[in-house]
C-alpha cells in the first residue's frame, strides 16, 4: 500500500548538545595535518564530515576556497562535479573524492555530445551553464554559475545576445524571471528538489502555521510560488539569521540542516518533507561517508584526473564567473 502523507513525524533540528569526535573524526583532523590536506564539504553532506570540515558551504563558496587553498591535497566531500572543478582551478594539486559514484541526476541530464549538437545547430547562442555539471559540459559553455550567483551572471550578458541555461531548468525559469531575460531552457533538473511537491508543504504548514519557507531555485515553480524565500543555500543561513520567526520549514537536501543548526542554534529547522517522506536526501551526497573520508586521506584516493586540454577550456568559463561574480 502506498505511505499516506504525513504517516510519520516531521524531522525537525534544534540546538543540541554536540557529540565528541569520534574515532575515524579523530583519525581525518589528524591526517588532514599530516597530509597538509584541505578538506572541502558540501552544505548537503552528513554531520560527521561538516564537523571535521576545514569549509562548509554551497558550489559557489567551495569555488573560491578551491582556487584560493595553498595545501598539497584536496579532499572534496561532495559529488563529482564539485572534485572536478577543484582540479580544474588547482591542476597542480591533488584532488580526491571519496566515492567516484558520487555523481548528480542532474548533471547526468547533460550530456556533453548533446549539448555540443545543440550548438552546432544554434551557433549563436551564450551558454550559462549551472555549475552542477560535467567537466566536458563546462568546456563547452560560456559561463558558469551558481544558484547563488546565477542573477548576476546573467546580468552581465549583453542584451543582444540570446541565452541557452543548462541543465536545470527550473533555476533558468526562475533566473529568468528575476531578471526578465527571455532564455532557452535545457531540460533538466535535480531529482531530490523536484519532488517536492505543493501538498507536502501545505501539509507541513498547517503543522506549523508561523514558521516561514524557504526554498532552493531548483525546486519547481509552483513550491517557489508558495516559499517565502527562494535561495542558495548559503543565503538561507542569512535568512535564518534575519527573519524573527523561531522556526523556520526548509525546503532542500536534508544536509543544510545541519549547517543552520551549527551557526543559528537558537531556531529550530523543519525538513521540508515530500509526499511520502518527513525528509529529502539526496543519494549521491550521502555516499561519503566518514570511514571513506578517512580512507581517501590514507591513500590518497580516488583521485580526481583531468586531460589538460579539457581542463583548460572548462577553466576559462569559471574563470569568468569568479571574475564577475567580484564585481
Amino acid at each position: 500500500m502506498p505511505v499516506e502523507l504525513f504517516d510519520y513525524k516531521p524531522l525537525v533540528f534544534g540546538a543540541g548538545k554536540t557529540a565528541p569526535f569520534s574515532a575515524a573524526e579523530e583519525e581525518i583532523l589528524a591526517l588532514k595535518k599530516e597530509k597538509n590536506a584541505i578538506l572541502l564539504a558540501h552544505n548537503y553532506q552528513i554531520e560527521p564530515i561538516q564537523r571535521v570540515a576545514d569549509f562548509v558551504g554551497d558550489s559557489l563558496g567551495l569555488a573560491y576556497k578551491a582556487a584560493e587553498t595553498e595545501a598539497d591535497v584536496i579532499l572534496f566531500c561532495g559529488v563529482h562535479f564539485m572534485a572536478e572543478t577543484a582540479k580544474i582551478v588547482n591542476p597542480e594539486k591533488i584532488v580526491i573524492l571519496p566515492d567516484l559514484e558520487a555523481g548528480c541526476s542532474l548533471s547526468d541530464s547533460c550530456p556533453a555530445d548533446k549539448l555540443a549538437a545543440y550548438k552546432e545547430a544554434n551557433p549563436d547562442l551564450y551558454v550559462v551553464a549551472y555549475i552542477n555539471c560535467s567537466a566536458a559540459v563546462k568546456a563547452l559553455s560560456d559561463v558558469i554559475c551558481t544558484s547563488g550567483n546565477a542573477m548576476q551572471i546573467v546580468q552581465n550578458i549583453p542584451e543582444d545576445r540570446e541565452i541557452l541555461f543548462v541543465p536545470d531548468q527550473n533555476l533558468g525559469q526562475w533566473v529568468a524571471k528575476k531578471t526578465g531575460r527571455k532564455m532557452r531552457l535545457w531540460p533538466g533538473s535535480c531529482y531530490v528538489h523536484v519532488l517536492f511537491t505543493v501538498r507536502s508543504l501545505e501539509k507541513i504548514r498547517t503543522q506549523f502555521p508561523e514558521a516561514p519557507i524557504v526554498a532552493h531555485p531548483e525546486c519547481i515553480e509552483m513550491v517557489r510560488d508558495m516559499a517565502d524565500e527562494v535561495c542558495s543555500t548559503e543565503k538561507m543561513i542569512g535568512f535564518a539569521k534575519g527573519h524573527p520567526a523561531d522556526t523556520i520549514i526548509v525546503v532542500t537536501e536534508t544536509g543544510m540542516l545541519h549547517r543552520l543548526q551549527r551557526e543559528v542554534p537558537e531556531k529550530t529547522f523543519i525538513a521540508g518533507p515530500t509526499d511520502t517522506c518527513a525528509c529529502n536526501e539526496c543519494r549521491f551526497m550521502k555516499l561519503n561517508t566518514i570511514e571513506k573520508t578517512r580512507d581517501a586521506l590514507i591513500h590518497l584516493q580516488p583521485r580526481i584526473e583531468l586531460p589538460e586540454d579539457l581542463r583548460i577550456a572548462a577553466g576559462k568559463p569559471i574563470k569568468r564567473m569568479l571574475d564577475w561574480s567580484r564585481k
